[in-house]
């Protein structure tokens, strides 16, 4: 009803059989999203106006649903910490390359004029929010949380095992955008600089992590790239993991076997930062 799409749903082969009623629209792992620029591509190939009409009613909702702020919660009408500011899982990067995508493609002509000057207008503001929601520790830029309150922008916690934090994982993609803005004024320029530093201070080298004996592990090695936390405690810059009875421990170790194995609690994330960082540079420079 509200124009958007659940997740984890194949909504492109198979006709859904199941009551519309239960269908929940997100943003949550680029649902809707695809579902959007396949829209998009239908109405451009057969010119009919129940996919431009579908499209439009996504797109509406989806500007909707974004806070004065500039930030998107995980989908709309959301309860609890879904109603936050939400990077986790590319939901906030997710929508806001959309909308560029929106104002700047050939292939989103058919929508209005208006609507495409909107899209940019509410990126611009997204990135306006980003800028806000940048951790601050000592009076040093650092990264972000993967959920910031949605209207005083502090970084939230979400699941119990979830705390506020510095996110080793949702910030690489945050800053990554941000690099591909033209001309960035100083502002971004700093912000970049400021989460680039914080992802080189952050690696952890000579360590993977695995699994040894049907239990993923934290394992002393030699590796080609380094990692990184998904979560760091704010004030310590520590890694930081949980449980579900959401007591906070310095070692992926000391927490249950199940949450241990069933979450990603190193990343890779900050590789695509440094490379993408090593490019930038020279794009700057130049």
């Amino acid at each position: 009803a509200n124009g958007i799409w659940p997740k984890n749903i194949n909504t492109a082969d198979y006709k859904y059989d199941g009551l519309r009623s239960k269908l929940q629209g997100t943003f949550d792992n680029s649902a809707s999203l695809n579902e959007l620029r396949l829209l998009a591509k239908a109405y451009n190939t057969t010119k009919n106006n129940a996919y431009k009409k579908a499209f439009n009613k996504g797109l509406e909702c989806i500007l909707d649903c974004q806070h004065p702020n500039g930030g998107w919660p995980q989908s709309p009408n959301a309860k609890g910490y879904s109603e936050h500011i939400t990077f986790n899982d590319g939901t906030m990067i997710g929508i806001m390359t959309f909308l560029r995508e929106v104002h700047k493609d050939n292939d989103y002509k058919f929508a209005t004029e208006k609507n495409r000057r909107i899209c940019k207008e509410r990126f611009d503001l997204g990135i306006q929010c980003i800028i806000k929601c940048q951790i601050r520790v000592n009076g040093k830029l650092t990264a972000w949380c993967a959920q910031h309150h949605k209207e005083n922008l502090r970084p939230m916690g979400a699941r119990s095992y979830e705390h506020p934090s510095i996110s080793g994982g949702e910030s690489a993609d945050i800053v990554c955008l941000l690099m591909t803005i033209k001309n960035p004024d100083q502002q971004i320029r700093k912000s970049i600089k400021s989460a680039v530093n914080w992802y080189t201070n952050s690696k952890i080298t000579g360590s993977s992590y695995r699994k040894v004996k049907g239990d993923n592990v934290l394992v002393k090695e030699k590796t080609i790239n380094p990692i990184w936390a998904r979560f760091y405690e704010i004030e310590t810059n520590k890694p930081i993991f949980s449980g579900r009875d959401g007591k906070i421990k310095y070692n992926v170790s000391e927490i249950e076997f199940e949450r241990r194995n069933g979450y990603a609690w190193y990343v890779g994330s900050g590789n695509k930062v440094l490379n993408a960082w090593k490019k930038w540079k020279i794009t700057e420079s130049g």
